[in-house]
């Protein structure tokens, strides 16, 4: 099924009528890092126009590579972007609503490695929200340029929503104090399914714990998932905190300020790796 929609994507890339013109990085990741409407033909830059039953077989076909294998991160990437039209128009206007979120929209920050300074947050005090996201980059040895564009979406403010999503979940990671290990992800997903409604993040939250093993699971539906559920439903929305701006702030005062209770104590520092 992967290999039909891989084909499928290579052959949708090679419409005349959706090829889009070279954008220098420079114009991608200017300092707004804003989606230009005048050096592209499409939407936006890298998007890909698709017919109703092109995206239900691409959500069809992602889902099922997903399924099969969590970590085919651009598999999951086509499923959020075809199944997620309602939440992504839900979301915007969450975020309209909010002078701050309305400001994000407006200045289409992006969170990249050419948009951060990292040394800057490596300096910051511990407990400030900078050091902490910084010390969970170098941890988890991850980075914020793993991100993928978004092609698929066909609404060019609808998919800076999805974009802004898929770049602070790292940030949320941080938020929720939660590590990169199965279950980690796990509540991560239950927190941005209960917070953003997008079906690829209720596929996760209902699939994930088939991966996890009885202790794991055991911890998720008594402690870890019903707190994820919680704070993720009472939140303020979390795409409509300009996070680029509160690097000096302390964790501690950010949470409270989205609402977010702190992990249960004695998770706080579980296992990384299993």
């Amino acid at each position: 099924m992967w290999q039909f929609l891989s084909r499928l994507v290579l052959r949708l890339n090679r419409r005349p009528d959706v090829l889009i013109p070279k954008v220098s990085v420079q114009q991608l990741h200017s300092s707004s890092s804003e989606f230009p409407d005048s050096c592209y033909n499409g939407l936006y830059p890298g998007h890909i126009s698709t017919t109703p039953i092109q995206k239900a077989l691409l959500a069809v076909g992602s889902g099922v590579a997903a399924l099969r294998d969590p970590y085919r991160h651009d598999m999951v990437a086509v499923l959020g972007e075809t199944t997620g039209h309602l939440a992504l128009i839900n979301l915007r206007d969450r975020m309209k609503n909010d002078p701050e979120g309305y400001t994000i929209l407006t200045e289409r920050p992006r969170i990249r490695f050419s948009t951060l300074d990292m040394n800057k947050m490596a300096s910051l005090p511990d407990g400030s929200f900078g050091k902490e996201y910084f010390s969970f980059l170098e941890d988890n040895h991850v980075t914020p340029d793993t991100r993928a564009d978004v092609k698929f979406v066909d609404n060019e403010e609808l998919a800076y929503v999805m974009q802004r999503y898929r770049e602070v979940h790292d940030l949320l990671h941080t938020l929720l104090g939660m590590p990169t290990n199965m279950l980690g992800e796990v509540v991560v997903k239950w927190f941005e399914a209960a917070q953003t409604g997008l079906p690829m993040c209720a596929l996760g939250a209902v699939l994930g714990p088939l991966r996890l093993n009885s202790s794991r699971l055991q911890t998720l539906f008594t402690s870890l998932g019903p707190w994820a559920v919680r704070n993720g439903q009472r939140a303020r929305c979390v795409l409509s905190i300009f996070y680029e701006r509160r690097w000096e702030q302390s964790l501690e005062d950010l949470r409270q300020e989205l609402n977010i209770e702190p992990p249960p104590v004695m998770h706080r520092g579980f296992n990384r790796s299993s």
